[in-house]
């Protein structure tokens, strides 16, 4: 990984307006999640949909969607992209470092919060296993998004209709595709990782497992293909 780029990715996406719409998500997460414990005495009537559904269906995935979308996207929507793409870098390093602040800048904005949601509601298992779910969803997101941004002008729009209507709505109605859903592997990790019987999953471990290393693999291998292209071409389709 090229420190020098992470710097600056790091930099330029702290920088961005766009990332203050970052804040009010975690806040929601946390301030539901006191709301759930104060007027419930049980966690199950509430838990399930604001960790579950919200926190790892939709914070998770919108949180990734903003920031692995960012990372590169900004840069060639303003041209600054040719500035890194001149310096004689392997593209193979510039993904890396892009993908890994991303991946950071998505952990602390959803794994950290969830943990505290978790904490909050049931104690230190449930905490660990939501944030050790939220960073392998997080992982797979970002990599997943980053080589959309690479591979359309309109990722965030292909990546709604992904988190909405892939993820939230035909999962429910057809249970393989699961297979192709982040949030489904997110969710086995918290689930079997805490012990919670508030969070359900219907995948394997294992099946999880690898399915989400073959989408991190898969989003950073395009992605450094389609930068190699960007590169002699100058533009995206």
């Amino acid at each position: 990984m090229n420190l020098t780029v992470a710097g600056l990715t790091a930099r330029a996406l702290l920088g961005r307006r766009r990332l203050l719409l970052l804040l009010p998500m975690p806040l929601l997460l946390v301030g539901l999640t006191l709301i759930g414990v104060a007027t419930s005495d049980d966690a199950r009537a509430w838990a399930p949909g604001v960790l579950g559904s919200l926190g790892l269906g939709v914070i998770l995935p919108l949180t990734a969607l903003i920031v692995g979308s960012s990372v590169l996207g900004l840069e060639i929507e303003d041209g600054t992209i040719t500035h890194i793409l001149a310096k004689p870098l392997p593209r193979s390093e510039i993904i890396v470092a892009k993908l890994v602040v991303a991946w950071l800048v998505t952990t602390a904005a959803t794994a950290v919060p969830l943990a505290i949601a978790g904490a909050i509601t049931e104690g230190g298992s449930l905490a660990i296993g939501l944030f050790l779910g939220a960073l392998v969803g997080g992982l797979a997101y970002t990599a997943f998004f980053l080589a959309l941004s690479l591979m359309s002008r309109r990722p965030v729009a292909i990546g709604l209709v992904y988190i909405m209507l892939w993820e939230n709505l035909l999962v429910t109605f057809v249970s393989g595709a699961r297979a192709l859903s982040i949030q489904q592997y997110a969710l086995t990790f918290a689930d079997r990782l805490s012990g919670s019987d508030l969070l359900t999953s219907n995948l394997a471990p294992l099946t999880a497992a690898i399915l989400a290393a073959a989408f991190i693999a898969l989003g950073t291998v395009l992605a450094t293909a389609r930068l190699r292209s960007f590169a002699l071409t100058g533009e995206t389709s």
